[in-house]
């Protein structure tokens, strides 16, 4: 009996400890989250107190004038748009098929390690090491030169481990009874996972391609050496034009433009449409998620 209380007494002392270690660092994740949301909240702030005078219609619809100091942003918007969403229609259909042979059919072993191991090293390679990279192999190698297509092919390396990564973590997610249901009932490998796998996994993969999304919108580094040049006030026609875009836009504007205390309201106003345009494309793919998942409901 003695044994039994004091086995009971040690245990719940054992119980109270985790509790309270558990309330702790739950304390710090709050913290944490908050900190960060107030952060983005003060930059969001900021840009908006600094950036809305500088929206107008002709800020959104006319190409810069007078050495970039007037005019406005429209080459930059649709360059901007033709480079982000360039880069996920390269990038998602590739990064979805790795992600499918790596999960469905790869072999376990050392080899496959090193080959997600690899993916996942270049997730945290700086942006810039594309953009060399870009420039070495598309522009000059290909001969592409500084157009679209090449800005589109380097943003698509760039988001690709992300693509890859998330994709192969929504498949890993999906009950393997999903797959011996559908193979018990005389469906093939591929049918499995064209018609029951993928269909389970698309919120996760939709995620993968939003983070992608917001990723290759908002790059500097990449589109600097392969697609982005200066000034241009015409609207590209091919995939082989030069294009402006907004990050490259701001950086000229901030550090190399003819007058840059005379182009401050618009250095913000051009954030701040950046962050809207990222922010509109990633609630449409939000949006379509979410009914992705009702359907799935």
């Amino acid at each position: 009996m003695e044994e039994n209380k004091t086995f009971g007494l040690s245990s719940g002392k054992v119980l109270g400890r985790r509790k309270r270690v558990q309330r702790f660092l739950f304390m710090l994740f709050r913290m944490a989250a908050i900190i960060n949301c107030i952060a983005l909240l003060l930059v969001v702030f900021f840009i908006i107190l600094k950036g809305w005078k500088a929206i107008t219609w002709e800020f959104l619809t006319q190409a810069p004038l007078e050495s970039m100091t007037k005019g406005g942003i429209l080459p930059c918007i649709v360059g901007t748009l033709c480079l982000g969403i360039g880069a996920i229609v390269v990038a998602l259909p590739i990064g979805v098929a790795s992600a499918v042979y790596l999960n469905e059919y790869a072999r376990p072993g050392k080899t496959l390690r090193l080959i997600r191991l690899g993916i996942s090293n270049l997730a945290g390679v700086p942006s810039v090491v594309f953009g060399l990279f870009g420039l070495a192999f598309f522009v000059i190698w290909m001969k592409m030169g500084e157009s679209i297509l090449a800005g589109v092919l380097t943003l698509a390396a760039l988001t690709l481990p992300v693509i890859i990564g998330s994709t192969e973590e929504a498949l890993k997610s999906v009950s393997n009874t999903y797959r011996e249901a559908s193979l018990a009932l005389g469906a093939t490998r591929w049918q499995t996972i064209y018609r029951v796998v993928i269909p389970a996994a698309l919120p996760g993969i939709l995620t993968g391609a939003i983070l992608g999304l917001s990723r290759a919108a908002g790059e500097t580094a990449p589109i600097m050496f392969t697609a982005a040049v200066f000034y241009t006030p015409d609207l590209p026609s091919s995939p082989f034009d030069k294009i402006m875009a907004l990050p490259y836009h701001i950086y000229v504007l901030a550090t190399a433009g003819t007058n840059i205390e005379a182009t401050r309201p618009l250095q913000y106003g051009t954030a701040l449409v950046l962050i809207a345009l990222v922010l509109g494309m990633n609630l449409a793919a939000i949006v379509w998620r979410a009914r992705l998942r009702k359907r799935m409901k």
